[in-house]
């Protein structure tokens, strides 16, 4: 990351209609069948925007999204189009959209975040200790934080909460409830081989995906995409391979580090959440341009 720089905390373009402004992501319209999204410096944390953009960080969602979208379309079609985002705007918006956007097609965005867990941590580490179980999914006593799932990735999906309020995990027969049996379990199938592939191809690179999440959405005939994001330092835990040891929370390149250090803030998680200091600004960028460049690098 270039110290000089500009960080982008949100976008202002007028070439194109104003949609919505997600936690992370800018939208505007293009056409009828298409959007432009822009990755912003934003960073969410406990469901609450931060007022600190991190350097580079929209570049890097950006460039690992595409990486992934384009290694694993053969799992699944993605959202991506082929028109260039900087062919959309004027000269004086090039700064907003370069290296940091992309158009995608204009899809219906299912009403659940599909999160597929390798390792027992988090939510899900909290949740198998009061009950044995992860999202409704029994998983062997005994297990240590952290611990490998046993039998491979389980799918343990969430509602998608309006902006500063919380997602809250459900189970299978949940989300069977809110999409219908089929679709339900196309995503759960789609999703599991997402994780899968991925993490086996991280493994090679040293890094471990412990967890991720994705997002799916159709289009007019039903047909299912994956959109959004996928496998960022946003959406997953990636943890150094060499340093994984069942038991404890490994250090990750992900945006645990900042949760870690808000934790230790006398903070209720909910907006407005504290101003992160310049070290661990600088550490987070570090950090997220490090996994991108081990993941993506030959």
């Amino acid at each position: 990351m270039n110290p000089s720089e500009k960080t982008l905390l949100e976008s202002s373009l007028t070439s194109l209609k104003f949609l919505h402004r997600g936690k992370v992501r800018d939208i505007y319209a293009v056409d009828e069948d298409k959007l432009l999204i822009i990755q912003t410096d934003r960073l969410s944390a406990f469901d609450v925007v931060l007022k600190t953009p991190v350097p580079g960080k929209g570049k890097v969602l950006t460039a690992m999204s595409s990486f992934w979208f384009r290694k694993l379309s053969h799992i699944i079609p993605n959202h991506l189009t082929e028109f260039s985002p900087e062919s959309l705007v004027s000269t004086e918006e090039l700064e907003q959209v370069v290296d940091r956007a992309f158009v995608v097609k204009r899809l219906k965005p299912l009403p659940i975040e599909a999160i597929v867990r390798g390792y027992v941590v988090g939510s899900g580490w909290k949740d198998y200790q009061k009950t044995g179980e992860i999202c409704g999914i029994t998983l062997p006593t005994g297990l240590q934080q952290a611990a490998k799932i046993p039998d491979g990735a389980i799918f343990t999906p969430s509602t998608k909460a309006d902006l500063g309020a919380h997602d809250e995990n459900i189970s299978f027969a949940e989300a069977e409830k809110l999409l219908g049996s089929a679709l339900a379990a196309q995503v759960r199938d789609k999703a599991i081989a997402l994780y899968t592939e991925a993490a086996d191809y991280a493994v090679k690179k040293g890094i471990i995906i412990a967890d991720t999440k994705f997002e799916f959405g159709q289009d007019n005939t039903g047909k299912l995409y994956l959109i959004d994001e996928a496998l960022t330092p946003d959406s997953s835990r990636f943890w150094p391979a060499d340093q994984y040891v069942p038991g404890k929370n490994p250090p990750s390149y992900d945006k645990q580090f900042v949760r870690d250090w808000l934790e230790t803030q006398d903070w209720n998680k909910k907006a407005p959440a504290p101003i992160l200091p310049a070290n661990i600004l600088s550490q987070t960028s570090e950090k997220y341009q490090e996994v991108l460049r081990l993941l993506t690098v030959k």
